[in-house]
């Protein structure tokens, strides 16, 4: 069929938002961090994300206006407060592009797999291609720095084997097995990105301009490093190791380079995509201390993201998504 004649499914304006909206906070980052690195080869994979996201962000307006939905406000350059002192490490600005580059190849094979308009699947496409692209490009510059944290590396077994007795669930006091190749991809992934979480919350509190903001991020920094310690714990009691931590990467300044909103929400971005990656760590655990840890780690999460949502709401920072017609409200209205 003609993509002028199909209209945009509820999946496929919901994705559109929020590739927008997760986008334009993005986007701001990645402004301020190219205004303040200083290593050429660095700066340079900044002006390609920057240009990157301008293409995307056009073509997601004209699917929007063309549908007749409004256009979302985001992050503007009202967010970005320049010339403010650096917060931030360039290494560290490496490191935070890469991140959120994963953040986005998940976010647009998701999107992909809801949308049925050819166009929009084409779009998706090319957004996965640009991520690929940019994520191939922030390795081999974190490898040829030597900052790239690769996962703790296995000796091969001689021969395939089958689990042959039930204490391979057994995780605590030290008993049962060790850790397997696959939960370790869960654990070391979620490790990373709770360092993230924990490094941005650090500098985020440091610059916050409201003390509501502040007491948040703090929080928001302990429950992130409680997290770390329990899976580091898990790590080290099989003497793998663990991910280094950023926090030495941040300065000492208190100088914002944001606003208060775009801070909170980046912040409880992070939180609420960790609840997938927890997910989908409990989901493939094989021991029961890590389903415990993973269980326990998403209440917390829940916990954060519940207090960062009060605040949202009381701020008028946080948007609303197109709803579905509210049929009950119609008929009251006849």
């Amino acid at each position: 069929m003609d993509d002028a004649k199909l209209k945009l499914t509820s999946s496929e304006i919901g994705t559109l938002w929020g590739e927008y909206i997760n986008g334009t906070a993005v986007d701001i980052v990645n402004r301020y961090m190219h205004s303040i690195v200083e290593d050429e080869s660095i700066k340079a994979i900044f002006v390609d994300a920057i240009k990157t996201f301008g293409k995307q962000k056009k073509q997601i307006v004209a699917f929007m206006e063309n549908e007749g939905f409004p256009v979302p406000i985001g992050f503007t350059e009202t967010d970005l407060f320049k010339g403010k002192q650096r917060l931030f490490t360039d290494i560290f600005c490496l490191n935070y592009l890469h991140i959120m580059t994963l953040h986005g190849l998940l976010g647009h094979s998701t999107a992909l797999t809801v949308s049925v308009r050819k166009d929009l699947r084409e779009f998706y496409d090319s957004c996965d291609n640009d991520a690929k692209k940019m994520y191939h490009q922030t390795i081999e510059l974190l490898l040829e720095k030597g900052s790239f944290q690769r996962d703790p590396l296995f000796y091969p077994a001689k021969n395939p084997e089958f689990i042959s007795s039930k204490d391979f669930t057994d995780g605590f006091f030290g008993k049962g097995r060790t850790l397997s190749a696959t939960e370790i991809i869960s654990i070391s992934f979620n490790l990373k990105k709770s360092i993230m979480s924990k490094t941005l919350s650090i500098a985020f509190s440091q610059v916050a301009q409201t003390k509501e903001v502040r007491k948040f991020l703090t929080d928001s920094e302990n429950t992130a490093d409680g997290q770390i310690k329990t899976f580091s714990k898990i790590m080290q009691s099989d003497n793998l190791p663990v991910p280094k931590s950023w926090e030495t990467e941040v300065t000492t300044s208190t100088d914002s380079p944001f606003s208060d909103k775009l801070m909170m929400y980046h912040i409880g971005f992070l939180f609420q995509a960790a609840q997938n990656y927890n997910g989908g760590g409990l989901a493939s655990a094989m021991r029961t201390d890590l389903v415990t840890a993973y269980e326990s780690t998403i209440l917390k999460n829940l916990m954060v993201t519940k207090k960062w949502f009060n605040i949202m709401v009381q701020n008028k920072w946080l948007e609303q998504p197109p709803l579905a017609p509210n049929r009950k409200e119609i008929v009251r209205e006849i």
